[in-house]
């Protein structure tokens, strides 16, 4: 996985240099010390935003080792009951892996109680989390444009008669190809491509290097900041408007962020730290040392301009693979983005392939992959060039900084134990500095950010919809659910029939039994002699362990054999096979069933958990009335609510056969 983490993960930065000074100074150099009013902004926004911001803060603020806006508002979640469908469950608190901790101090308190009382605030966090979700799938269907694009472009140095129709075809052709694919799998290409961009990095770095050394080694001056100011100074208005170009330099940060679940945080701050960081940074200076020198050339191409002749054919190739791998990143994004979507019911039902056996979360999505491939052929067609591409893709850059800076912000407040005068310096200073670069990218609306804001727009009314039709047919579901008196009604009528065997019913419930119940009854009068009604649910984390995926509940009468089940997974799990899942499940139950007729009496009894982690339990008699308290556990009736199916440790000693199981529910 180190070794991949170079290939998915930092293609994308590696290879902002191709278009960033090219769009910056598109209109030519002005100055001469613009270039380094330019570069020293480079500089200090990568170091600030990319580094400072993603490198060495976000990435404490994941959730169980996943990053990302989901995992942030995930995070949010397991502190605060923020989401929106009524399905949580004391018993999830005791899942080992939820470490749902109380906030201890008055800020974390008074930050709980306003997310939780106010439906307003829930549905802030709720559309923040949305609208950036739709924007980094609207950023995938940039990114792979603008890379490739921008590196096929160097053919016209060496062919010059390429016509622009002819570049694009070219690039369309790649594209094709690069999701072509993506049915390999993430850890197939990342493996393959890794070598290719440790190479590239490498090389670019020596490029950088040389011509720093060989045109302008006073170019080092633009770590000075002074420089900015001038560069603001003399070019007023102008200079805060190439602001939006500025920050291509950074583009995909948000990506690395979102990818951090496959990789560790000190691997990632060390390879960013001493492999990344330096190289890009001796790209961009090279390129202003040459810049510097041929201030009258043309800069559309200032990257392969700046490329020793001897060099080009071996830098172009690495380039245009480069580009391609850069873009892997978003589409591994959009893939993990388009999961979590669907486990917060907020996406119509799409077919998901794990492509790994070895790693869980390497995802493809056929149909995400058609629609972003038909999507950046289209874009690429209709734009045409790199400019248009660029100003659109600042907006999505702009604004996932500022609604990540938001809810880290929350994060802080809520979760972690800090001074909450970092916490003001935090938000102070990249709220400020992000609303600039966002406003400098606004001023531009027309000339390219309308096209991904008009693209979220439509998939957030998807995802609105869809959500809230799923919370209304939910809660209608739960009003209206089967009392125990009617499924008793129901399963005694005389014209109904009992087979054998097991069956299982899905709803979307957690608790009751569903409407429809009735309804299938009187359409199909005969039902299995053991009945499962099955629902699943995502809980705020990444991994449920299997031992604590299911909750069982009998419903009375007992005689009757009808079970509730809830199947919890973490947003990260994979949802097994279905013969795999239904394998599982009877295991389970039967050491469900297994407890209730050791352990049961006439009194009800009542489960002790000595910890938020269930590592042991203890059975005692309770005279009457409901779940109590003794001590610091949480009381769970058997027979009332949804228990752990794992009850006692014993039960993993003992290997159950499936020609075993099936016989005992006959």
């Amino acid at each position: 996985l180190g070794f991949q983490c170079v290939g998915i993960l930092y293609a994308d930065l590696g290879t902002s240099p191709l278009y960033v000074f090219s769009n910056t100074f598109k209109y030519g150099v002005g100055h001469k010390d613009d270039v380094l009013g330019v570069l020293s902004l480079i500089i200090y926004s990568f170091l600030l935003f990319a580094m400072v911001k993603i490198i060495f803060i976000a990435l404490y603020a994941n959730d169980d080792g996943d990053g990302g806006t989901f995992a942030l508002y995930s995070l949010i979640s397991r502190y605060a009951r923020v989401a929106l469908i009524p399905n949580q469950q004391a018993e999830d608190d005791l899942v080992s892996s939820h470490r749902h901790l109380s906030a201890t101090r008055r800020r974390a308190q008074w930050m709980k109680n306003l997310l939780e009382t106010s439906k307003p605030a829930k549905l802030t966090l709720f559309f923040l989390t949305i609208f950036a979700t739709a924007l980094a799938i609207s950023d995938c269907m940039l990114t792979p444009p603008i890379s490739v694009l921008s590196a096929v472009n160097g053919l016209r140095l060496r062919a010059p008669h390429l016509t622009t129709d002819q570049i694009v075809w070219i690039t369309v052709g790649i594209l094709i190809l690069f999701f072509a694919v993506q049915h390999l799998g993430t850890d197939k290409i990342g493996y393959t491509f890794a070598p290719l961009v440790v190479v590239w990095l490498l090389l670019i770095a020596g490029i950088g290097l040389y011509n720093l050394i060989k045109y302008d080694i006073g170019t080092l001056r633009a770590f000075n900041p002074k420089y900015i100011f001038d560069y603001f100074r003399r070019n007023k208005k102008k200079g805060w408007v190439s602001l939006g170009e500025i920050l291509l330099c950074f583009t995909g940060t948000e990506a690395l962020f979102a990818d951090l679940g496959y990789f560790s945080i000190k691997s990632i701050q060390l390879s960013f730290s001493f492999g990344l960081l330096p190289s890009v940074l001796l790209t961009y200076i090279g390129q202003a040392a040459y810049l510097r020198t041929h201030m009258d050339m043309t800069i559309s191409n200032a990257f392969f301009n700046s490329i020793p002749s001897t060099l080009f054919w071996p830098t172009f190739v690495l380039a245009l693979l480069a580009s391609v791998i850069g873009s892997q990143a978003m589409v591994s994004c959009a893939f993990a983005t388009m999961s979590h979507l669907q486990t917060l019911s907020c996406f119509p039902r799409v077919k998901i392939l794990h492509t790994s056996r070895r790693y869980s979360g390497q995802l493809y999505i056929p149909e995400v992959n058609f629609f972003l491939c038909v999507a950046s052929c289209i874009v690429t067609i209709s734009f045409r060039t790199t400019g248009f591409i660029a100003k659109a893709h600042e907006i999505c850059v702009a604004l996932v900084m500022v609604i990540t800076t938001l809810l880290m912000t929350i994060v802080m407040l809520l979760v972690w134990k800090v001074n909450i005068w970092w916490i003001a310096a935090f938000f102070v200073v990249f709220m400020s500095t992000e609303t600039v670069y966002l406003s400098a990218v606004l001023y531009k609306f027309t000339q390219g950010p309308y096209f991904p804001l008009a693209m979220s727009a439509v998939l957030m009314v998807i995802m609105i919809v869809w959500h809230y039709v799923h919370v209304k047919r939910y809660k209608y579901e739960l009003q209206h659910t089967v009392s125990p008196d009617e499924v008793k009604h129901l399963l005694e009528r005389h014209d109904l029939k009992r087979v054998p065997g097991l069956g299982l019913f899905y709803t979307e419930l957690v608790q009751g039994i569903p409407p429809i119940f009735p309804h299938l009854i009187e359409k199909i009068p005969t039902v299995h002699s053991v009945i499962v009604f099955i629902s699943v649910k995502h809980l705020p984390i990444p991994h449920v362990d299997v031992q604590e995926r299911f909750l069982f509940r009998q419903v009375e009468p007992k005689e009757s054999m009808v079970f509730r089940c809830v199947a919890r997974y973490g947003y990260r799990d994979t949802l097994e096979m279905a013969g795999d899942f239904v394998a599982t499940l009877v295991e389970y139950l039967q050491y469900y069933v297994r407890d209730l007729s050791l352990y049961c009496t006439a009194e009800p009894l009542r489960t002790s958990y000595p910890s938020i982690r269930i590592d042991s339990f203890r059975w005692e008699k309770k005279p009457s009335g409901r779940s109590g308290r003794s001590g610091h556990g949480h009381g769970i009736h058997a027979e009332e609510m949804l228990t752990p199916i794992q009850s006692f440790s014993e039960l993993t000693m003992h290997q159950v056969g499936m020609s075993n199981r099936l016989p005992q529910f006959q």
